[in-house]
């Protein structure tokens, strides 16, 4: 099997392209090169997919593409080089796709949002389903020849997000360690081994539609209870109320001076979406505590109090449990 990955020097690309390796695919990969190297295997072949000669050496017939991307000006050319002679096409998307986050369970057939303005994530990425579908066919037009995948909230050792490894490398030894209170929210996320391993089976059985690639939605107290006993934690949690956490500038989800994975409760089913279709096409989620256990042993690994990208420093942690005391 013949595979080109548009991108592959990344976290999730990398580790995509690593389960098409594993699978004995013929793996090439297309990129700068700026992300990382791509897993040994693979070929590579570095090109600025804004230039218009590109994709002249990888023209030709794939078994399978894999796109990552969503920037109409890296999509669609990419489209006009590669899909006529392309058997099969993986855009990976996003559940940022979806226009409303208050329908607990919803599935794929919810509302999307406007893609309007495709420099922004979740627009971005409805509109280069849109463009790939239309090139590619979707299910039912002219057989189809594309699978879609909307991954909720990727884990897994060498996240460079730093958000789920947050509570990991907070809660072990002793505390105290600050979270929102958890009444009404939720935690789902895919572990990036099993989305990848998805990916390319799915790319080998030729998996035509659109599928979330979702884990369970677990309720958040008992993910911060999980999360505790792996890591041995055995100190103090405080836990405190948003209007409490906002008005210290403390911030929803992710990035500096943030409670990672926490979010309004207006948009908690964000974290309760449906994964029916995809495990029901063979998608498989393992044991959130041992994904736990891999992100604690990579957080360790890395040190646990390096500069993050997202989360609180303990400095600014202990400040906002002094505020609410």
């Amino acid at each position: 099997m013949r595979t080109l990955v548009l991108g592959g020097t990344g976290w999730l690309g990398s580790a995509i392209v690593r389960e098409h390796l594993a699978l004995g695919a013929d793996v090439t990969c297309l990129a700068r090169g700026e992300s990382g190297t791509v897993p040994d295997g693979a070929r590579f072949v570095r090109a600025d997919r804004r230039d218009a000669d590109a994709y002249d050496t990888v023209r030709g017939a794939w078994d399978e593409v894999v796109e990552l991307c969503a920037a109409p000006d890296l999509v669609q050319p990419a489209l006009a080089a590669l899909a006529d002679d392309a058997a099969h096409w993986t855009l990976v998307s996003t559940v940022s796709v979806y226009a409303r986050n208050d329908e607990p369970d919803a599935d794929e057939s919810a509302a999307l949002v406007d893609p309007a303005d495709p420099t922004e994530y979740g627009p971005g990425k409805v509109a280069a389903e849109r463009s790939t579908a239309a090139r590619l066919g979707a299910s039912g037009a002219g057989g189809g020849r594309l699978s879609v995948v909307r991954p909720g909230l990727v884990v897994g050792p060498g996240d460079p997000s730093d958000r789920f490894g947050y509570w990991p490398a907070r809660l072990q030894g002793t505390g105290p360690v600050l979270t929102p209170t958890t009444a009404g929210r939720f935690v789902q996320v895919v572990d990036v081994g099993d989305l990848a391993a998805w990916t390319a089976a799915a790319a080998r059985t030729a998996h035509v539609g659109v599928v979330n690639a979702v884990g369970a939605a677990v309720p958040m107290e008992d993910f911060l209870r999980t999360v505790a006993a792996v890591g041995g934690f055995d100190g103090e949690t405080v836990a405190v109320e948003d209007d409490a956490l906002l008005a210290r500038d403390v911030r929803y989800w992710a990035g500096p001076r943030s409670q990672p994975l926490w979010l309004p409760r207006s948009d908690a089913a964000f974290a309760q979406r449906s994964g029916v279709a995809w495990h029901a096409a063979g998608g498989r989620s393992r044991p959130l505590a041992s994904t736990v256990a891999a992100v604690l042993d990579d957080e360790r690994a890395r040190g646990v109090d390096r500069p993050r990208r997202s989360g609180l420093t303990r400095a600014e942690a202990d400040a906002v449990i002094d505020y609410v005391s």
